[in-house]
Order: structure tokens, then sequence, then C-alpha cells
């Protein structure tokens, strides 16, 4: 029954930020609304922010699983906006509200996973020392980091294939100029 309750408590709370955003959300209306008693709210979470860590935590955690293997600068890139974009309106909602470093959190561990996972393989057949490896890694995490957060800002408007190749051509590009030092 607990897990149960803890499902209905999560998809109750995602159907709301569909509809209204976060700052209008209550834990009163969240367990009306589950068919539950405040108490029960409370045995499986602190407060509502600790919901939406439960919540991210777990969507970035499925991602990170489904992507075991980073083949190409797109897929990676690819993996991270699909982070946010089944739950549009919720995301959007959490990301424009004082919880939104609960989001950025997660979206910059799952950038930090795709970017690991495409460039170690590459890095170690390179002749680039292990700083310059953790710096170029750390320098791609960025790049992809700030291309999530440029696509949230705009709304999570539909990228254009087009234009997600187009960037990853130039980050290829960088990245054989930086092996060719």
């Amino acid at each position: 029954m607990s897990t149960f309750t803890k499902k209905e408590i999560k998809n109750t709370f995602l159907e709301m930020l569909e509809d209204m955003p976060l700052n209008q959300i209550t834990v009163k209306d969240l367990t009306k609304r589950c068919g539950i008693n405040r108490n029960s709210f409370y045995y499986h979470y602190q407060d509502i922010p600790t919901l939406i860590e439960e919540i991210v935590t777990e969507d970035a955690d499925a991602i990170i699983r489904e992507y075991s293997s980073i083949d190409s600068l797109q897929t990676g890139l690819q993996a991270v906006l699909s982070f946010g974009s089944e739950k549009r309106k919720a995301i959007l909602h959490i990301f424009n509200s004082v919880n939104r470093d609960i989001f950025e959190r997660d979206l910059w561990k799952v950038c930090e996973y795709v970017v690991t996972q495409y460039f170690r393989p590459i890095l170690k057949e390179s002749s680039l020392s292990e700083i310059d490896q953790e710096i170029v890694i750390k320098f791609y995490k960025c790049e992809c980091f700030g291309f999530a957060m440029d696509w949230l800002n705009n709304g999570m408007v539909e990228q254009e294939q087009a234009q997600i190749d187009r960037f990853c051509e130039y980050q290829t590009r960088l990245f054989s100029l930086l092996l060719l030092q």
C-alpha cells in the first residue's frame, strides 16, 4: 500500500503541475485530490520540494539507464533534451519556481553522464594529459548544460533536428582541433 500511495502522490502532483504553477499547489490540495489524509503525505515526504526532488531524480536516473551508451554528440544531446520533454508543462512550472535548483542539479547530472560516456573512451586514446581530459569533459558538460538551459529558458520549444545537428557538428570540429594540439 505504501508504494501505491507514493506513486499516487507523484502522479497526482504531476497532473496538478500540468494545470497550474507550483506555487499554487498545496499539500492540502494535493492530498484532497489524491484522496488521502495529510499524515499519509508527510509519512512519505517532508514537504513538496522533497517530492519534487524525488520525481526529478528518478527521471534523471531513468534517462541515464535508458542511454547506457552514448555513441555521438547528437545522441547525448537528445538524451539531455528528453530529460524534460515528456512532462513539458510540469518541468517548466518547476523550472520557473523557487525550486529550480532541484531540476538544475539533476539536469547537470544528466549532462555530466552523457558527456563523460561519449568523451571518456575517445580521450583515453588521445595524447591529452589527465588534467586536459578533465578540462575537455568539463567544457563539454557546460556546453551541453548551456544548450539545455537555453532550451528551457525559451519555453522548451521543439528544437529543429538540423539545429541540434549543426551544434553537434561545431562541437565535433572544436573537439578535433583540441586533439590536434
